[in-house]
């Protein structure tokens, strides 16, 4: 009975040791080295359908996809930008308001450089050398991606360009640095929702335009050899009616989620219900990067290979 007891105690001992041991991170997808993100501010899931945009419906067509990405709740920019990019709601990262740059109320937590944990945060705590940069025409942006944790940011103000100055840096940067992780966000189709009203001709040949640099952008990684190693992720943090958003109506709410490039699935429509903030867990788990504990947003598991 001693020599029983004596071994189930040393078997328990090993069981603990090996739970104590164990790696929580996700498994990486095989053979990705880079995440491309493009956003496009005030992209209406409604208006995708409608529009002049081959690049991404292409990207549609052999990826995983959705037009029903749920924003949080007010469905302005920054708190859901924020969301995007912290895997958590208002009510956990503190940021409320269209605008806002920092938290309205207090961060449930804060991580080492004393901001609500991103996606770039959690990235560069398991990979401290990874290239990774930001590229932004609204300059909040730079205040939502803990860009001390960041290799390279940089607002690239819209301007008369019509895009065409954050691109040219932006592809510029890809070709010159391969970054594992990038983002270019346009400040369009918002501005033109807001100056003539969601859907009206103005905004849908904007969208024309940015798709265009969207096929530029996927060249730019073809030129610079990481086209074949690359997850490219379509993001946008709202839609509109009128000439507004920030209420409850699904056209404000709803906005494009596209996953395509290298271990994605292809043709593949996301049924899931997917909310704003399973984007950063969806990028984290691209890396095999654990999520941090405050955030509650999920990985979208559906859409790999």
């Amino acid at each position: 009975m001693r020599n029983f007891y004596t071994s189930f105690v040393a078997l328990l001992c090993v069981v603990a040791m090996c739970v104590g041991c164990s790696d929580s991170s996700p498994k990486a997808v095989k053979g990705v080295k880079h995440v491309v993100m493009v956003g496009y501010d005030g992209l209406a899931g409604n208006t995708v359908e409608a529009a002049e945009m081959p690049t991404l419906k292409a990207m549609m067509d052999q990826g995983a996809w959705t037009l029903q990405a749920r924003s949080i709740l007010p469905s302005s920019s920054a708190c859901n930008w924020a969301t995007m990019f912290m895997g958590a709601g208002p009510e956990m990262h503190g940021y409320n308001t269209w605008g806002s740059r920092k938290p309205d109320f207090p961060s449930i937590a804060l991580g080492k450089n004393g901001i609500f944990p991103t996606f770039i945060t959690a990235i560069r705590e398991k990979y401290p050398d990874a290239n990774m940069c930001s590229m932004y025409e609204w300059d909040v942006i730079g205040d939502l991606i803990d860009n001390k944790a960041i290799t390279y940011h940089k607002h690239v103000p819209a301007g008369e360009s019509e895009c065409r100055d954050i691109t040219d840096a932006y592809i510029a940067y890809l070709k010159e640095h391969k970054p594992q992780v990038s983002m270019c966000i346009y400040d369009s189709p918002d501005h033109e929702g807001h100056g003539q009203g969601w859907a009206s001709e103005t905004y849908m040949s904007k969208l024309t335009l940015l798709d265009n640099y969207l096929a530029e952008i996927i060249q730019a990684t073809k030129d610079a050899g990481m086209y074949d190693q690359t997850i490219f992720v379509i993001v946008s943090d709202h839609g509109g009616i009128g000439k507004g958003h920030g209420s409850t109506s699904m056209s404000e709410m709803e906005a494009p989620l596209v996953f395509f490039g290298k271990g994605i699935k292809k043709g593949y429509k996301i049924e899931v219900p997917v909310m704003r903030y399973d984007t950063a867990p969806t990028i984290t788990r691209i890396f095999g990067v654990a999520s941090p504990d405050v955030w509650r947003g999920r990985a979208i598991e559906e859409i790999f290979e």
